[in-house]
């Protein structure tokens, strides 16, 4: 081992290399897909499906906020959009037309919409699924990509059940599974997903996040991971271990110790991957005002107040996060000491730079405390109590 740092040594072992030079090749590859692999969402179905309200709700918006898809009781989606997650520009989510529109026929849908585009495809319907939505899957199918059947509006149908007398909301939704099984027979038995687009803690939200992540490659797992909206406890702890996984290769990455010859190792940190690391955190754990809003509204609970409860989200929120522009400039020593002073006890650091160690150590234990404030609110919220 090029050096006998035991940090060092303990990435080297998690990259899966036999030795350091491999290792920060593979982390630097590692990094670069954390930050930047694309992936490309396509939303279709029968016009009034609600394909617009599910887009906003895979971007963490409500169906009135400024940058939200429009929406309307009318087919709203008259030709193919796309939509960004502002965080997360490599993740993209696009509102197709619904299939049998005037100007998007059923025969040439897939290539009027650019097939080539989507990583997979999502089906939705409000209702029962029909024969265009069966045209769709063959063709995707045909074409050896995968497509997922949604079928939206389920609050809106649990609410309308409910004035029944002997209402039982599992015998309701077993039903309506049913229905839509029934006629995607000649599909063979593929799986529906139960949504409602407002209330993504219910129904079968985190069950398609989890048929999604088990099925697409796995550099594109990543981009789905972060960008997936907190929609239970088990997701967040998924997004949080998913990040513990990557602190190896951002340590590595950052460091750029296959190019330094001293045994030992003390090599400046580039802060801009460090601070990426934590953005990309604090957003995918729905630390963000305008998650946090939501959620607040959700609940009728102020939440923020739990995050301001944290001194590191604090400094990340006014060094970091209010001066983007300034991230790939920030020196190692810059990012020490705002990290240091909050987890003290680690040691000084050198004003050559930090030792591998320490980055490693200030990744931990800032990760840690995003996870932990995130969890507080999630508590504070009482969502999975009730559930």
């Amino acid at each position: 081992m090029e050096s006998q740092d035991p940090a060092v040594v303990e990435a080297v072992k998690a990259s899966g290399e036999s030795n350091l030079e491999r290792a920060t090749a593979k982390a630097k590859e590692t990094f670069d897909q954390l930050m930047n692999v694309s992936l490309n969402i396509a939303v279709t179905g029968k016009t009034g499906s609600g394909k617009s309200s599910f887009v906003n709700a895979l971007r963490g918006l409500n169906d009135d906020d400024d940058e939200a898809a429009p929406t309307g009781v009318i087919e709203t989606t008259e030709e193919v959009i796309m939509y960004e997650r502002p965080e997360m520009p490599n993740v993209k989510i696009w509102d197709l037309p619904g299939i049998g529109s005037p100007n998007f026929k059923a025969n040439k849908y897939l290539k009027d919409v650019k097939f080539d585009t989507y990583d997979f495809f999502i089906i939705l319907n409000s209702e029962r699924f029909m024969q265009n939505d069966i045209m769709l899957a063959k063709e995707v199918r045909k074409r050896k990509k995968n497509f997922y059947f949604v079928r939206s509006k389920i609050d809106s149908d649990i609410f309308a059940e409910q004035r029944k007398r002997g209402f039982d909301e599992k015998e309701v939704l077993s039903r309506i599974r049913g229905d839509c099984q029934k006629n995607l027979k000649e599909l063979g038995d593929p799986k529906v997903f139960l949504i409602s687009s407002f209330e993504l803690d219910k129904y079968d939200f985190e069950m398609l996040q989890n048929t999604l992540v088990e099925e697409l490659p796995i550099h594109k797992k990543s981009a789905l991971l972060q960008a997936w909206p907190v929609c239970s406890a088990e997701c967040l702890e998924k997004k949080i271990r998913f990040f513990e996984r990557q602190i190896w290769a951002v340590c590595l990455a950052s460091a750029g110790i296959a190019i330094i010859p001293v045994p030992g190792l003390s090599a400046a940190c580039d802060a801009s991957m460090v601070s990426l690391f934590f953005t990309r955190c604090f957003y995918a754990f729905g630390l963000d005002d305008r998650s946090l809003s939501r959620l607040s509204e959700k609940v009728n609970k102020p939440l923020q107040e739990y995050r301001a409860k944290s001194k590191f989200i604090e400094a990340f929120l006014e060094k970091i996060m209010s001066k983007p522009h300034a991230c790939a400039s920030f020196t190692a020593l810059t990012i020490s000491e705002l990290l240091l002073s909050l987890f003290p006890g680690v040691g000084s650091v050198a004003a050559a730079g930090l030792s591998f160690a320490t980055t490693q150590y200030l990744l931990r234990q800032g990760l840690s405390e995003m996870a932990n404030i995130a969890r507080k609110i999630r508590k504070e919220a009482e969502l999975d109590a009730v559930l």
